[in-house]
C-alpha cells in the first residue's frame, strides 16, 4: 500500500511537470551549466541543456551562464545559435544572464573584442572584467529589488558592471557603499528589462535559489 501510494505521488509529480511546469534551457557551451540546472529544478521548472537551434526552439526560457564572454560569443557562431537566439529574445523569450551572460545580453560592451557578438536584449552598456582579474574576485551582500527575504550573498568572479542603462531598464541592485567596496561602490550589478534578467554575479554558486525563483516566475507569467 505504501509503495502504491509513493508510485501515485511520483506519477502525479511527473504529469504535473509535463503539463504545467515550464521547460527552461541552460546554454551549455561553457560555464556553470550543472549548477544552473540544479537551481532551476529546485524552483519547480523542468530544465535541459541547449546546444543546438532545435533545442532552443523547444524551451520557454533560457539561462546564459557565466564563463568567458568572447569564447561563448564565438561558440554561438560555431553552433549556429547566434541568429536563432537573437530572434527568440527579440520575440520575447525570457532570459537570465549571469556574469558573461550579462555581457552577451547587452547592447554595448566596453573592453571586449572587436569581433564579439552582442544579443541586444537589454538596453545597457556593460564593462567587461570591470572588477579586475580572477584574483580580485569577491563576495558581497546585495539588496536586490523584486527579491524578498533580505540581502542576497553575491559572488563576483572577473565580473562586469553596468555603466549605462536605457529608459526601459530597471536597476535591481548596486554594489553597497562600504569601505571594502572602494571605487566600485554604487555600480549597477543587476538589471531587468521586460522578460530579461541580468546579473553581474553568480546566483548559482551560493545555494540561495531566490534569483532563480524570480526567473522561473517570470517564465511562468510570460
Amino acid at each position: 500500500m505504501v509503495a502504491r501510494g509513493r508510485a501515485r505521488r511520483a506519477l502525479t509529480t511527473t504529469l504535473a511537470g509535463v503539463t504545467g511546469d515550464p521547460l527552461i534551457g541552460v546554454l551549455a557551451l561553457q560555464g556553470d551549466v550543472r549548477e544552473h540546472l540544479r537551481e532551476l529544478r529546485g524552483c519547480g521548472a523542468r530544465a535541459t541543456t541547449v546546444r543546438r537551434a532545435g533545442e532552443l526552439a523547444t524551451v520557454d526560457g533560457l539561462v546564459l551562464p557565466g564563463g568567458e564572454s568572447t569564447t561563448i560569443s564565438r561558440l554561438l557562431d560555431v553552433f549556429d545559435l547566434l541568429e536563432p537566439l537573437r530572434k527568440r529574445l527579440a520575440g520575447g523569450m525570457p532570459a537570465l544572464g549571469s556574469c558573461a551572460g550579462m555581457i552577451l545580453l547587452a547592447t554595448e560592451v566596453l573592453d571586449g573584442r572587436p569581433d564579439q557578438h552582442q544579443l541586444d536584449a537589454v538596453d545597457m552598456t556593460v564593462r567587461r572584467n570591470a572588477f579586475g582579474r580572477q584574483v580580485d574576485s569577491f563576495e558581497a551582500d546585495l539588496d536586490l529589488t523584486q527579491v524578498a527575504g533580505g540581502p542576497i550573498r553575491a559572488v563576483f568572479i572577473r565580473a562586469p558592471w553596468v555603466e549605462r542603462v536605457g529608459p526601459g531598464v530597471q536597476v535591481l541592485a548596486r554594489v553597497p557603499d562600504t569601505p571594502a567596496a572602494g571605487p566600485a561602490a554604487g555600480r549597477i550589478v543587476a538589471v531587468r528589462q521586460g522578460s530579461v534578467l541580468a546579473a553581474a554575479f553568480h546566483p548559482e554558486l551560493t545555494g540561495d535559489g531566490r534569483v532563480h525563483r524570480l526567473f522561473c516566475d517570470m517564465v511562468r507569467s510570460a
